[in-house]
């Protein structure tokens, strides 16, 4: 599969949720659907030992995620990291932040997981949101200037960073997200809890939720990076003061892959 890589290119379209105009309800359902998913197949499991690792370097229990969205990993990762004895502090941050997603997540693990309410760009983070810096799923939104500029607001505020990808430029990855997707929301919506009949409106009357999930999924392989750009683009930001890790892990025995790159301030 890695070898299909080279035959798309990367391509910067644009994924519906990222459009300031885009309707909130149909935007929450759909990352809704993408926290089920993460949570259902377990996809943050092998992220625990190297977030635990960049952790364990900075030197904090502090960890900001940026673009959480529906909250992403988080529950389950917060828990395997505490049970692996490396226990952190999490605050949920968004551009459009999904608040009621945001007071479920911090309800379900008491208080373990805060959030802010107002709106976060993860290229301008305000110096009092300090530690670890997490992105989930979400990095292959920018462009490589903003995502230069990403990793350079962490350097300048010599905090380490953390990217963690599903999202995969490949041919396979694309056809499955034609083929599999809007069956998978159909049928996800049916068990997905609280229940909510906006969503059963917007899945099978209205059908934006299956319809948003299969544009922004294509258009997400289609944007991501590999390994190699990501390391290329954390050495172009600053490759003296900051040792940087690149590399992709293999999710359980399924196809899937998490592409991940690392940033930390080099000890002196």
């Amino acid at each position: 599969m890695g070898s299909t890589l080279a035959l798309i290119p990367r391509l910067q379209l644009v994924e519906l949720e990222d459009l300031a105009w885009f309707p909130k309800t149909i935007r929450d359902l759909a990352t809704d659907y993408l926290q089920f998913v993460e949570d259902r197949f377990g996809i943050h499991e092998p992220v625990v030992p190297i977030l635990g690792e960049v952790r364990r370097e900075a030197g904090t229990q502090r960890v900001v995620d940026l673009c959480s969205g529906g909250v992403g990993p988080w529950v389950g990762l917060e828990r395997d990291l505490r049970a692996a004895g490396i226990p952190v502090e999490v605050t949920l941050t968004d551009k459009f932040p999904h608040l009621e997603a945001f007071r479920r997540a911090k309800r379900s693990t008491e208080g373990r997981l805060g959030y802010t309410k107002t709106s976060i760009d993860a290229m301008e983070v305000p110096p009092e949101l300090d530690g670890v810096r997490t992105v989930f799923n979400a990095f292959h939104h920018f462009r490589p200037t903003d995502a230069r500029r990403v990793l350079g607001n962490a350097v300048a505020a010599n905090e380490a960073i953390a990217i963690f990808e599903i999202p995969d430029r490949t041919l396979f990855s694309v056809l499955s997200i034609l083929i599999c997707t809007p069956w998978a929301v159909v049928i996800s919506t049916l068990f997905m809890r609280p229940f909510r009949l906006k969503r059963l409106l917007f899945t099978y009357l209205l059908p934006g939720v299956p319809l948003i999930c299969v544009w922004d999924g294509v258009v997400s392989q289609l944007r991501a990076y590999t390994p190699r750009e990501l390391r290329a683009l954390g050495d172009e930001v600053d490759s003296e003061r900051y040792e940087w890790k690149s590399g992709r892990v293999r999710v359980g025995r399924s196809p899937l892959h998490v592409t991940y790159l690392t940033g930390v301030p080099r000890k002196t």
